[in-house]
């Protein structure tokens, strides 16, 4: 048992050592702008990479880092062949995940480097076959992988504008952030293809997608131009089933606010996830096209991410959810105005299903600040519970002032970071209500009520018993709702606010039926039994 108490001792240590020198390195230096210049062949999975980075000074410093996976004994990672800045090489060591960098920076300047190097991506540039057997290089750098190709400050909070300047075989069509700048035949089987931002991005949804495509103009909605880029044998199907794409967007648009980016491309890709909302151009898994156009959730899921996770994003992997459990909550409400709300319900209920059921396994807060692998925490908790977090902000303070804060949180926070306190103190503001509670119980406290509740019913009165057997601390607001034999209905609300709680209200007959929380604007799990 000491072993194991030691051994947990030194994890968190190390965790916290880890956390401390990220914040020490942004609290040093912010990175303005990236550019990369990428050489792809088919004739090896090398790339050969300049990177331009820019980097502002937050003080005087001799020596600071970038995230660059060094080619490791398997032969995947990358190698720096040279370091520059102003035509002078500078001194660096290259070590695991580091690049050290020995400069002398003073507080307010700004410094362009200069680093040329080549390798073997292990991970972030996935580099493979799609399904039809042709070759393709897509980067997938969520949460923390883009340094295994890239030389940059992989961290949420760090944003910078970025440019790709891609030479690849001819045969390819190029992807990136950003508008197009140029596309050119350097030769008979080279192109080099350009694209830029003008807006800042978090280097987790910085990437490149690099196969042969179909490519379709969908619409223009508001300035914005959105496309599809299918695989040419899915070029039917794919252009089919992405449509649907210009109304989600414009439905955004019209209720959270300006989109933020260039253009809207989405992509059949190689990406590991369902989706990936790569700023301004989302990768989706190759098999999500069908031609049944089934994967409309999926569209407004990613859409929904270019306001939240890639503009205001999470300034923290801890704090995810206001990325992963908006972009949830979004494609419901996306699906409610369109489908109605009995749709919409079925898949409130189902994610309350699923919440309920990861926290038998994983009982941890929504920001668990234990997590270290951030690919852990896309879990229930992010996603489902996060949007049911949201799910019973709205129910709070109504729909009216619910959209009120989603519109005044986004225009805060949009194109910089924000923690869950954050969202938190907007909700206060418009609507006048203290949430520190409701936060402390929801988002930073695992779990979520666990009610065994009996009724009766004699002489006039309902004998209504509640009894929450977690571990933990709640207090809700409870509707109830009573149904009577003739088929009437009567709706009560009470306040739970202990773990044993009774309920005697004078009725003037028996309730056939008793319904906690008819409408599923808690989430909690029960069962309820008449004595």
């Amino acid at each position: 048992m000491k072993r194991i108490i030691f051994s947990i001792t030194i994890l968190f240590t190390c965790f916290s050592l880890l956390a401390q020198k990220h914040q020490e390195r942004l609290s040093a230096i912010d990175v303005q702008h990236y550019r990369f210049e990428i050489q792809l062949t088919d004739d090896s999975d090398k790339i050969n990479g300049v990177a331009l980075v820019t980097v502002k000074f937050k003080k005087d410093l001799q020596q600071f880092d970038l995230d660059l996976v060094r080619t490791k004994p398997s032969g995947k990672g990358m190698t720096v062949i040279a370091l520059m800045a102003d035509d002078k090489k500078i001194p660096f060591e290259h070590s695991g995940d580091k690049l050290n960098i020995n400069y002398a920076g003073k507080a307010g300047q700004s410094q362009t480097f200069t680093i040329a190097y080549e390798g073997i991506p292990e991970t972030g540039l996935i580099i493979s076959k799609n399904k039809f057997g042709d070759r393709t290089f897509f980067g997938d750098n969520y949460p923390d992988r883009g340094q295994h190709w890239l030389p940059i400050v992989d961290h949420p909070s760090d944003k910078a504008t970025v440019e790709w300047v891609v030479t690849a075989p001819s045969h390819y069509q190029v992807v990136g952030n950003g508008l197009l700048v140029e596309r050119t035949n350097i030769n008979d089987k080279t192109m080099l293809t350009h694209w830029k931002t003008e807006v800042e991005l978090p280097t987790k949804v910085m990437v490149i997608g690099v196969a042969r495509f179909a490519i379709q103009n969908v619409a223009n909605v508001y300035g914005a131009t959105v496309s599809s880029w299918i695989y040419p044998q899915d070029r039917e199907k794919g252009f089919y089933d992405y449509a649907p794409a210009a109304p989600i967007l414009d439905w955004f648009i019209n209720h959270v606010g300006d989109y933020p980016f260039a253009k809207l491309a989405n992509v059949q890709s190689k990406t590991q996830f369902g989706g990936m909302e790569n700023a301004g151009n989302i990768f989706y898994s190759e098999n999500s096209v069908t031609g049944k156009r089934s994967v409309e959730g999926l569209l407004a899921h990613e859409i929904a991410h270019q306001w939240f996770g890639n503009s205001a994003s999470e300034g923290n992997w801890h704090h995810a959810w206001l990325s992963e459990g908006f972009a949830t909550y979004f494609t419901i409400l996306y699906m409610e105005q369109k489908y109605g709300r009995t749709k919409a319900w079925e898949t409130v209920l189902g994610n309350r299903n699923q919440v309920i059921a990861f926290s038998k396994k994983n009982r941890v807060p929504i920001v668990d600040t234990s997590v270290e692998n951030y690919m852990e925490i896309l879990n229930a908790n992010t996603y489902q519970k996060g949007g049911w977090v949201l799910h019973m902000l709205r129910k709070e303070v109504g729909d009216e002032m619910f959209w009120e804060a989603i519109r005044k949180y986004y225009n805060k926070y949009k194109f910089s970071n924000a923690l869950s306190d954050d969202l938190k103190e907007v909700f206060e503001s418009v609507s006048g209500k203290d949430f520190d509670a409701f936060f402390k119980q929801w988002v930073y406290q695992a779990g979520q009520p666990e009610i065994e509740a009996t009724w009766s019913y004699s002489k006039g009165q309902l004998n209504l018993e509640l009894n929450q057997t977690q571990k933990e601390d709640f207090t809700f607001n409870l509707e109830i709702e009573l149904v009577y034999s003739d088929g009437s209905t009567e709706r009560k609300t009470i306040l739970v606010n202990s773990k044993n709680q009774k309920w005697t209200p004078k009725l003037g007959n028996k309730p056939v039926k008793v319904i906690l929380d008819p409408d599923a604007w808690l989430l909690f799990e029960a069962t309820l039994k008449e004595k």
